[in-house]
């Protein structure tokens, strides 16, 4: 599969040594071009592009920018996908830590609802709440009993099922956590948020979730 990854940080850069390793074709950017990304490039197969190359011929292109980065993508950089890509948005909102006032999710507009409008494309939210060590280490076989579990929201049922079916490849269970609606179930300091429970847990999680923003993760 083709996949593009837009953000070469601990998600990014994680996402990318997994993907490759499984035999995908990796492209992936960060906002301070590819001349950067020799030594990712170098250990991981992937080809280092601009974000605006990125999804070129992608049949997943995921997005792993601060938020306050999405506004600055590319216009238009997903013109050159596939057919029906699966776009997954990893990203948080950190409004004293990193990202500033964002109104319209202050006002209570999910995190990926507000990224989808950005970028003008649906997405299925996943990985936002996982620690970006456990890509790398806690990988499992189907079937094991200490398989990790990631929450997938998004409203595009095929798009969903590519996520899943992606994410499982990767070694991972998934619960299956709503639309994008939803999504507030799985955004920072709900209980769901870096939960490395059963999918029992999870699902548990995700219903115990507070549409009230803690104070931590509110502007």
């Amino acid at each position: 599969m083709k996949i593009g990854i837009i953000g070469a940080g601990n998600i990014g850069g994680n996402l990318t040594r997994r993907l490759a390793a499984l035999g995908h074709e990796v492209s992936v950017a960060n906002s301070r071009g590819p001349q950067t990304l020799t030594a990712l490039a170098e250990e991981t197969g992937a080809k280092p592009v601009t974000a605006a190359e990125a999804a070129k011929g992608a049949q997943v292109v995921v997005v792993t920018v601060p938020l306050k980065a999405v506004p600055d993508l590319p216009a238009g950089f997903l013109d050159g996908a596939a057919e029906g890509v699966a776009v997954i948005d990893t990203g948080n909102y950190y409004p004293q830590q990193r990202d500033g006032r964002i109104a319209a999710i202050e006002d209570g507009l999910p995190e990926s609802r507000w990224t989808e409008q950005q970028i003008g494309h649906p997405v299925i939210k996943a990985f936002n709440g996982t620690y970006a060590q456990d890509i790398l280490d806690r990988a499992r076989p189907q079937g094991a009993a200490d398989r990790l579990v990631l929450p997938v929201a998004g409203d595009d049922p095929a798009a969903k099922r590519t996520v899943r079916d992606l994410i499982d490849a990767l070694g991972f269970d998934t619960v299956d956590s709503g639309g994008l609606d939803d999504s507030w179930r799985q955004q920072p300091g709900t209980p769901v948020y870096g939960n490395r429970g059963d999918a029992d847990a999870v699902v548990k999680a995700l219903a115990e979730a507070s549409p009230e923003r803690p104070a931590e993760f509110r502007a």
